[in-house]
């Protein structure tokens, strides 16, 4: 892939609130698509699966606290809805 994958333009239709919340979104999402890419090879949230995203959360956030989770779910739950999927998520 020459050119790098821009997660803000990619969620830019998804995304609202304040300024410091379109950037934790931003700063988690870019998290999710690193850890997916080194573990699948998938550089884009296009060729997602709902098991990857589940991976990330149950494998990569297990150690981490609650609150972190949620705030990584409702990231994940953007990302479904800008790819116009139905994928749930549960803590």
């Amino acid at each position: 892939m020459s050119k790098s994958f821009e997660m803000e333009l990619f969620l830019a239709g998804v995304l609202n609130g304040s300024h410091a919340t379109r950037q934790r979104h931003l700063h988690q999402a870019k998290i999710i698509q690193s850890e997916i890419a080194r573990r699948w090879q998938r550089e884009t949230p296009w060729v997602w699966q709902r098991k990857h995203v589940v991976w990330f959360l149950n494998h990569r956030m297990s150690r981490r606290s609650e609150a972190v989770r949620y705030y990584y779910v409702l990231t994940a739950r953007l990302l479904a809805r800008r790819l116009k999927q139905s994928w749930v998520f549960n803590l």
